[in-house]
């Protein structure tokens, strides 16, 4: 697993599943520790409540990014994600017992975003297509109340034991693991007849991490453009795959990448081949959007949104696209 530079168990961690290596994106960055509260065990004012006794000084919730500039034993509640608590820097809640329990979940905030962008409803039927080390599956199943069917797929087969650990630890139940290549699910399977959300998050270049070590040397322009390339090409066929599944209604793809290749460009190309959808435009406040003509998808950075390099776009079916729209701000932090 790869470590960033916070050491989270986090999603983007090791989320290049064989792509290539982590790209440092800018050297001496310090991003908050960012955890996650786990509904399906707990509450947010319990978690707060507990943190409080533990010697912590709660802030209350922020209202802008300046807010996240937290120093040591200090804490607020996200400006976007109602379900995430944000610590100082480097904050080691590896041996605390919220986490060991599964009370709470160590992952970047930009990783928390697909999950709560698709916002499958309970006894829905939901496909995570690359899913492990799962903490965007647990993150789903929270959302989801533990209600439905959630189908999680992974080449990996180690990777995909370590998830059924941490789905296990979380109080995930409502899962089906599978050790198979996304690419193979055949989508006009009966199991699958009542899927109407995709989370799909690919292999990528992990160029988006924050990550120890800055002595590689810069890799070759051709070959790194080769590189994209392929790696471009498959994350489209997975996404002209993940569309193809008949009931389908919305689908988030997500990467933790910088490249536009593997971003605005993936999701364009989708686009012009699967005509029946298109993007909604997500989060209005956010500060950093996807590159145009694509602004309604969403880009994270440690400059601007403070978290890890990410890329978010949820596509959704013409017929429903007023129906189930995102949460807003609002919406989530009630």
């Amino acid at each position: 697993m790869r470590r960033t530079l916070e050491g989270d168990d986090d999603e983007a961690s090791g989320s290049t599943r064989g792509g290539a290596g982590p790209v440092q994106q800018a050297e001496g960055v310090l991003l908050p520790r960012y955890v996650r509260v786990n509904t399906l065990k707990t509450t947010v004012d319990d978690a707060v409540d507990y943190f409080k006794r533990d010697g912590f000084s709660y802030l209350g919730e922020a209202n802008r990014l300046d807010d996240l500039d937290l120093k040591a034993k200090s804490f607020v509640r996200d400006l976007h994600l109602s379900d995430l608590l944000v610590f100082a820097p480097k904050t080691e809640f590896h041996e605390h017992f919220l986490y060991k329990a599964g009370h709470i979940i160590l992952q970047d905030k930009a990783s928390c975003l697909p999950a709560f962008l698709l916002n499958p409803p309970a006894n829905s039927h939901v496909i995570d297509a690359c899913a492990a080390p799962g903490n965007k599956t647990s993150h789903l199943a929270a959302i989801m109340k533990n209600k439905g069917r959630l189908f999680a797929f992974d080449l990996d087969a180690k990777r995909l034991s370590t998830m059924s650990t941490l789905l296990l630890r979380a109080g995930v139940r409502c899962h089906q693991l599978a050790h198979q290549d996304f690419l193979k699910v055949d989508p006009s399977d009966p199991q699958y007849k009542d899927v109407e959300y995709v989370l799909l998050d690919p292999s990528c270049s992990g160029s988006g991490m924050v990550c120890l070590g800055t002595d590689a040397s810069p890799p070759d322009p051709e070959r790194e453009q080769r590189r994209l390339g392929n790696l471009a090409a498959f994350q489209l066929r997975c996404l002209n795959h993940a569309l193809g599944f008949p009931r389908l209604q919305r689908l988030v793809y997500s990467t933790c990448s910088v490249h536009t290749e593997e971003n605005e460009k993936v999701v364009a190309a989708g686009l012009q081949q699967n005509p029946g959808f298109r993007l909604v435009h997500l989060l209005p406040v956010w500060p950093e959007r996807g590159l145009q003509p694509l602004s309604q998808c969403l880009r994270a950075s440690t400059t601007k949104t403070l978290t890890h390099g990410f890329f978010v776009a949820l596509l959704e079916r013409h017929s429903d696209a007023v129906s189930r729209a995102p949460p807003s701000l609002e919406e989530a932090a009630r």
